[in-house]
């Protein structure tokens, strides 16, 4: 069985349901794609959070080392990260009560894609959020 995302309807209703995303892999160098793609959707009305060790803040919110770190509810968790570091995301996100996982483009990982999906996450897998954004929402 193959892996197939949420149809563009789903996909508006959960980006226009979100209100707060936690970023994993979020990089505060502007020239990266998750620093850019998140002050994107910062601007769009987004709460970022960004989830990267080493780091005290980014575009003006605390930083977590880890989802467990978090200490309030978050809507979707953006992973910026190789696809083999999904089933790591997936297993944070399940021992938080996550309810949502978009994997950024570039990223992919069947298996752990329908590890979330199966456990009750809504997955989104190899898509851009800010892209997905302006075409079902704006």
């Amino acid at each position: 069985m193959t892996f197939e995302n949420p149809g563009p309807d789903a996909l508006r209703a959960l980006l226009l349901a979100v209100k707060t995303i936690a970023v994993v892999g979020y990089s505060t160098r502007a020239s990266r794609p998750s620093h850019n793609i998140s002050r994107q959707m910062q601007r769009m009305g987004y709460r970022i959070i960004p989830v990267r060790p080493g780091i005290a803040q980014g575009l003006g919110e605390k930083a977590y080392a880890r989802l467990e770190d978090i200490p309030e509810p978050v809507d979707l968790v953006n992973l910026f990260r190789n696809g083999r570091h999904a089933p790591e995301t997936v297993e944070a996100c399940l021992r938080t009560g996550m309810r949502a996982l978009w994997m950024q483009e570039g990223c992919s990982n069947e298996e752990a894609a329908e590890r979330a999906r199966e456990a009750g996450l809504t997955v989104v897998m190899n898509r851009c959020i800010l892209r997905d954004y302006t075409r079902l929402c704006l």
